[in-house]
């Protein structure tokens, strides 16, 4: 009878404790009136991580056309209701944090991939100093310490105009994000001192040489990005993603910023107020380095789309090429040999519509964030049209605006085309967008929305302006197979910013004479 009574506790306890497992794994979730459709997959508790981890855009496209435009998915033990369906954005976007969070999921992410801990306390704070030196007249003077840094890796060797220029031949998209990363890395981090090195030329010579150092070190930590946010890496890759984070903590440490001269307020400033409310230095070096990432991530990739678009679009390259040359000369500069380099300011960024289009029209083509926010509570979530459905606390609710809006045929015609002026009337001004005749507000997203807008945007879209304004100004550019196709993008960046090519594309520059 022991004997018995032992096996049938054990039974019991075995029972139990299966059941709370698969109720922990999802196996007994069921949709509730007024949910979305619910796909679990067959796979409790991974449900379609692998599919979505494997190409985002098309598992998302897949779902789309079985379920519709609001839906719920099993990802990896949490419950992700994604939303394509753009008038309901405002709700989601404007919904106060008591109800959708996004700084909970964003600061997990960022302890993974960076070795940053951030703190509540600390980000309204922190986002002032955003809206202060990214916007307005903080941003006009990192627009010109940027163009300073571009000169000096872009336009050192100026021809005198008396003898032909070379060809030279490179990758593209490597000479666009290292110029770039360049340019904002030390714009926004610094420069050596003239006292440190001797003279200004050494100063120079060691600012080329350590930036492009840093680069070749921050193009691996990017080519692991993806699978370490994921959580993904093999134990090889995992040792070299902390040989490479401690890499960047040590280099953008606070003792050797401190050596620096022409810091960015932005920088600094964040700096010494996370000094004065007691952050450790270890840990303001991981801040360090997550700015950098978020800062120059995203632009060198962009001007490489953008750049190449351009080189295959002869009527877009004479329009914009054509509008950056006006803008100089209405402000009493030309490219001549034997005279300075032109110098670009905010205020002539802010007069080319077409090159404004050009960007953003890029960005439509290859930003791919995925926004997230996690459920606090049971809510309901109304689109304007009227329809509602119902959100459950502990979930997920996502949007993937470059699936739902940014390719959508119905918003934007031959949506897989480039069409510099997209975005812009013949007389200058913005276009307007429509679905189901009804204007949208929210018809390109390569920034986010909401609380999670990039703060920087302003900042990044002059980068890539700067640089691709000097480019077609100053050098005669051309691909080096004009009937080399554009190429396909790695599936393996969705949710992350701008989406990078599968391989490079050689082109040919020379210096216009």
């Amino acid at each position: 009878m022991a004997t018995m009574a032992f096996w049938a506790v054990f039974l019991c306890t075995l029972v139990v404790s299966l059941l709370g497992g698969l109720y922990l794994l999802g196996a007994f979730r069921r949709r509730r009136p007024n949910e979305p459709p619910l796909d679990k997959g067959i796979i409790p508790w991974l449900g379609y991580g692998l599919d979505f981890r494997k190409d985002s855009s098309g598992f998302l496209s897949k779902m789309q056309r079985k379920h519709g435009d609001i839906f719920t998915v099993l990802i990896g033990g949490y419950y992700f209701t994604f939303v394509m369906d753009p008038f309901y954005f405002g709700a989601i976007v404007k919904e106060s944090r008591s109800k959708l969070d996004f700084l909970t999921f964003a600061a997990k992410l960022v302890f993974q991939v960076f070795g940053y801990k951030s703190s509540k306390n600390n980000n309204s704070a922190l986002h002032a100093f955003n809206t202060k030196h990214l916007m307005g007249e903080g941003l006009s003077l990192l627009t010109q310490a940027t163009m300073d840094n571009f000169q000096k890796l872009m336009l050192f060797k100026l021809s005198s105009g008396e003898e032909k220029q070379p060809w030279q031949e490179a990758n593209l998209f490597h000479y666009c994000y290292n110029i770039v990363f360049r340019a904002g890395y030390l714009a926004l981090y610094g420069t050596q001192s003239y006292q440190e090195t001797g003279s200004k030329e050494k100063a120079h010579e060691q600012d080329l040489i350590h930036s492009n150092q840093l680069f070749t070190e921050f193009r691996k930590y990017d080519r692991l990005f993806p699978r370490l946010a994921y959580a993904m890496l093999p134990p090889k890759d995992k040792v070299e993603a902390e040989r490479l984070k401690r890499f960047f903590w040590d280099a953008l440490s606070v003792s050797k910023a401190s050596q620096k001269e022409n810091v960015s307020r932005w920088i600094s400033d964040q700096d010494q107020f996370l000094a004065e409310n007691g952050v450790p230095d270890y840990m303001r070096d991981r801040f360090k380095f997550m700015m950098l990432w978020a800062s120059q991530g995203n632009t060198g990739p962009t001007a490489f789309w953008l750049l190449l678009h351009l080189m295959k679009n002869p009527e877009a390259m004479k329009a914009v090429k054509g509008e950056v040359e006006k803008v100089l000369r209405d402000h009493g500069q030309e490219v001549k040999p034997g005279c300075p380099p032109v110098n670009i300011t905010r205020d002539m960024l802010d007069q080319t519509p077409f090159l404004d289009s050009a960007v953003e029209e890029t960005l439509r083509l290859v930003a791919a964030p995925i926004l997230i926010r996690a459920v606090l509570q049971d809510m309901n979530l109304k689109a304007s049209g009227g329809t509602e459905y119902t959100l459950r606390k502990g979930d997920r609710v996502a949007l993937f605006p470059h699936l739902s809006v940014q390719m959508n045929p119905e918003i934007h015609p031959e949506p897989h085309k480039f069409k510099y002026d997209r975005f812009v009337n013949p007389d200058g001004t913005k276009k307007d967008f429509y679905k189901d005749g009804k204007r949208l507000k929210y018809f390109n997203m390569p920034w986010g929305a909401g609380v999670s807008t990039c703060p920087g945007r302003f900042f990044a879209t002059a980068e890539i302006k700067l640089f691709v304004s000097l480019m077609l100004t100053h050098y005669d550019l051309e691909l080096v197979n004009d009937k080399e196709e554009i190429p396909a993008i790695d599936s393996s960046r969705w949710g992350f910013g701008t989406m990078q090519p599968v391989h490079d594309v050689r082109f040919r520059y020379r210096q216009r004479v």
